[in-house]
């Protein structure tokens, strides 16, 4: 089998934006999101997407405003990732199932509690709806969509994103929630994330991304009731890892009776990209389930 990489071509607020994908295996196809953050890209499901890709034609895709190609200024928010999903499933690659990881699992939910069908089942991946600032003070404020306004100015607002993707500042966050492993984040892996955060355009969405204001629901309840509005079981993984705030979180998503909810014992927030081994054997039998 081989990798088709390929980019597809979306329009935001009347200008292009070139949206890279990857392809890879056959069979029924599944849709991998992965987290929003400022350095993720589709190459964090790369390692799970080898494995699947044995049984499935699976498709990872960007999001709009992230990835590693150039990104154009646009006013990023919600109702365009909504509307991007729905021009993906419906242009690009009709999902079986589609695996969503963080803040992607938030907008796979909203989406598909309108229209269940063009997603498929759900599977999710320590799954978010609320960025991190608004997460480490509990509430939206102000002063972050100031924030993430100050970042589109051409001198300032470079230097203010610079302030929140330097090494040391990636390094501390990606150890303390993101990876289980300290070692795993190698100069190696450093270097592919950096590459992220430096492509052109790239604070645009990152940092409205940092300061909630690409946040797929407002509160808890309208994240839960979308979930409980999806006709079909859920599928929910998560890690004993997760740092407390998410977790409780993801606690409250599973106490719904359509979620089937597994902890795993390894890994924090992107455990699917340190263990893709114990990943796919936890979601394997979900996926070979009968629609």
């Amino acid at each position: 089998m081989d990798w088709i990489e390929d980019q597809i071509e979306w329009s935001a607020d009347g200008k292009n934006v070139a949206i890279g994908l990857t392809r890879f295996g056959s069979g029924k196809n599944l849709l991998l999101l992965p987290a929003l953050s400022s350095i993720s890209t589709r190459t964090e499901m790369r390692p799970l997407q080898e494995r699947l890709g044995t049984s499935f034609a699976t498709t990872a895709i960007d999001w709009p405003g992230f990835g590693t190609l150039p990104r154009p200024r646009i006013n990023w928010r919600p109702e365009l990732y909504r509307a991007f999903l729905r021009f993906l499933t419906q242009s690009v690659v009709q999902p079986a199932v589609t695996i969503a990881a963080g803040h992607a699992a938030g907008y796979a939910l909203a989406e598909a509690a309108e229209n269940p069908a063009g997603f498929g089942r759900l599977c999710l991946l320590s799954p978010t709806w609320r960025g991190p600032l608004p997460t480490m003070t509990g509430r939206p404020m102000a002063l972050f969509r100031r924030l993430a306004k100050a970042v589109d100015v051409p001198l300032a607002g470079s230097f203010l994103y610079r302030l929140n993707v330097n090494s040391l500042f990636i390094g501390m966050m990606a150890r303390g929630h993101v990876y289980a492993d300290p070692a795993w984040l190698t100069p190696e892996r450093m270097a592919e994330k950096r590459t992220v955060t430096e492509a052109p355009g790239a604070r645009h969405a990152s940092f409205r991304f940092v300061a909630g204001e690409l946040d797929p629901f407002t509160d808890r309840d309208a994240f839960l009731e979308s979930a409980r509005r999806i006709p079909t079981k859920v599928l929910l993984v998560y890690s004993n890892g997760t740092p407390r705030k998410s977790r409780a979180e993801m606690t409250g998503l599973a106490s719904l009776p359509n979620v089937q909810a597994i902890e795993l014992p390894l890994g924090k927030l992107s455990f699917y990209e340190e263990f893709p081994d114990l990943t796919c054997e936890t979601i394997n039998p979900f996926l070979f389930e009968s629609d």
